[in-house]
């Protein structure tokens, strides 16, 4: 385990940075068990692991290795503080948003002509988010039910109305399919995204059974 899993397990938020930071649990095997062993885990080859070195962080780990002694004010002390401040920040909100997501999300089940399917609908709250689309894909991921889901429906940060869109690019939908509808307003050519002025439910269902299949 490296320095920076310590410290966040020290703060307790090491279970969120596990679960959220993409990049952690290979940071760790890359600190404790070297680049072959990583490699071979990430089912990369060697020469890939090393094209993805950052010259950033090179720098910054000579630098830290070069010395003896750092304070505030210091390059390498105030890197080192917004990188922790950024990370703590992005793991608390989310944490907070992710508990927002639980308490007013619902999973709708979506009936079609080809069939069922299943998409997380996030209600409009007041105040509205900045980003309401934002930690939806996260929530999804860690819920027992995620593995269902192929698309979403959350309130438009630009209107009054909702965003449509497929969850992991699922090709089930294209909302292309419902271009035409006088209550969408935008639907992307590439059918992976559509935005409606429509707000009741119902409708909002609708719409998503006509872009399924």
């Amino acid at each position: 385990m490296c320095a920076l899993s310590l410290v966040l397990q020290h703060l307790g938020v090491y279970q969120d940075a596990l679960a959220f930071c993409d990049w952690l649990e290979p940071a760790e095997w890359l600190d404790t068990r070297g680049p072959q062993e990583t490699s071979r885990w990430l089912g990369i080859e060697r020469s890939t692991l090393a094209k993805l070195n950052s010259p950033i962080d090179i720098t910054l780990l000579r630098r830290f290795a070069a010395s003896t002694r750092l304070d505030p004010g210091d390059a390498l002390w105030e890197v080192m503080r917004w990188i922790g401040e950024d990370l703590l920040n992005y793991l608390r909100s989310l944490r907070l948003r992710l508990d927002f997501i639980a308490e007013v999300g619902e999973f709708w089940e979506i009936k079609s002509a080809t069939g069922p399917f299943h998409v997380l609908y996030l209600p409009r709250t007041d105040p509205l988010p900045d980003e309401p689309s934002s930690g939806l894909s996260r929530f999804i991921d860690s819920h027992p039910a995620g593995d269902k889901v192929v698309g979403l429906v959350y309130p438009d940060r630009r209107g009054r109305g909702f965003g449509l869109s497929r969850h992991n690019d699922h090709p089930g939908l294209d909302f292309t399919k419902i271009s035409a509808c006088d209550d969408v307003h935008f639907a992307h050519a590439r059918g992976f995204v559509a935005k409606t002025s429509a707000t009741d439910p119902q409708r909002l269902r609708e719409l998503l059974a006509q872009s399924w299949g």
